[in-house]
């Protein structure tokens, strides 16, 4: 049976959907009070009001300059070649190298004194950077770190204070079900809101067809607009779970997904202390394997990279993992999470099963930079 709160949040969310007022003579007074009290408390302002009024002075719009260097032939050229016609036969004919000037615009906000987080994907190969705040006024930003692997960036600004930082949450504590509030500047509108709730808390990118990247995301229904990328997704009370990333549309909806605030954080860290960050590989591809007989999920080395540390000590296609460092693994995710956690300096203990035999094998990550080309 449904609790009262479940019932509250559906009938809330249901009028925000269908743009329906809430009509005294339609609803008994006694859950009108209920849900009065849900959305505005005490007071005549909405949970959502209060909490953009906490973060959303934060949340800042990015605009963005790339310079586009395209080969062209002289106007008064008649050549039109093919530059794969090109390469094989070894011609060189005469070109123009023409330039133009790319735009583009996100949405980041500041999470400490001077300094934004946003998406990588925003920034990236970017010239210029100017950052505009809630408050009108505008600065030059420079990029001190990006992550293309987790698609997040650190950008300093270029002036001083004061600075309206966004309160950071943790999102080790969100559930399915909790408010998903989306703030963002697309296309230039300052703090954009869209709400929802959290649909999904770790959201493999790989099921999405996203195999560039390397991060597990929060899912939420709360519409994430073109141009609202790096902005911050809040809980109820504003403070910042998530950083909105991505949109997957699907036949009559369309699907959300943010970076969980704690991983970013971790993230930003690094990015800070040394513009970069590390990612500890030992160079295989993985597949859950569902065993009706033990009704478990089994993990599957389904590719080993030539050279790499997984090949160079003896994993071999189709072994099973069955634990690492003595944790037992029941997801490839179990596998990523104790790679990254064992870091680049140590070694991992991981217990395979070969054909029946179970095998204790060595292994020390590298950073996935490091990882030999095919």
């Amino acid at each position: 049976m449904k609790s009262t709160n479940e019932y509250l949040k559906i009938l809330f969310a249901s009028s925000l959907i269908a743009g329906i007022t809430i009509n005294h003579s339609a609803i008994s007074s006694p859950l009108l009070d209920k849900v009065k009290n849900k959305i505005y408390g005490e007071s005549n302002s909405s949970f959502i009001t209060n909490a953009i009024d906490k973060s959303g002075p934060s949340v800042v719009t990015i605009d963005t300059q790339r310079i586009i260097r395209q080969r062209t032939f002289p106007d008064d050229s008649r050549i039109q070649l093919d530059p794969y016609f090109e390469r094989i036969f070894g011609l060189r004919f005469p070109y123009e190298l023409k330039q133009r000037i790319e735009k583009g615009q996100g949405s980041g906000f500041i999470f400490d004194d001077g300094l934004v987080i946003t998406n990588a994907h925003v920034i990236n190969n970017t010239q210029d950077l100017i950052v505009g705040l809630s408050d009108g006024r505008k600065f030059k930003g420079s990029v001190i770190g990006k992550d293309l692997l987790t698609d997040l960036a650190v950008i300093k600004l270029d002036g001083k204070g004061p600075w309206p930082k966004a309160v950071l949450g943790n999102s080790n504590t969100i559930k399915v079900g909790d408010w998903a509030i989306a703030v963002g500047n697309p296309f230039g509108l300052d703090n954009t809101v869209t709400l929802g709730i959290i649909s999904n808390l770790n959201r493999d990118v790989s099921q999405l067809g996203i195999y560039d990247k390397k991060f597990d995301l929060i899912q939420t229904d709360a519409a994430i607009n073109p141009g609202n990328s790096g902005g911050p997704l809040l809980n109820s009370s504003g403070e910042v779970i998530g950083i909105n990333t991505l949109i997957r549309s699907g036949p009559g909806a369309g699907l959300s997904f943010a970076i969980p605030i704690n991983k970013a954080k971790k993230i930003a860290k690094e990015l800070i202390k040394t513009g970069k960050v590390i990612h500890p590989m030992i160079g295989i591809s993985l597949l859950n394997e569902f065993n009706f007989e033990t009704n478990k999920m089994n993990v599957k080395v389904d590719y080993v990279v030539p050279r790499s540390p997984a090949d160079k000590n003896g994993i071999l296609k189709n072994d099973f993992i069955l634990k690492i460092n003595q944790k037992s693994i029941i997801s490839s995710n179990d596998v990523v999470n104790e790679i990254n956690n064992n870091g680049i300096k140590k070694y991992l203990n991981i217990l395979l099963r070969r054909n029946n035999k179970l095998i204790t094998i060595k292994v020390k990550p590298i950073d996935i930079r490091n990882l030999p080309k095919n």
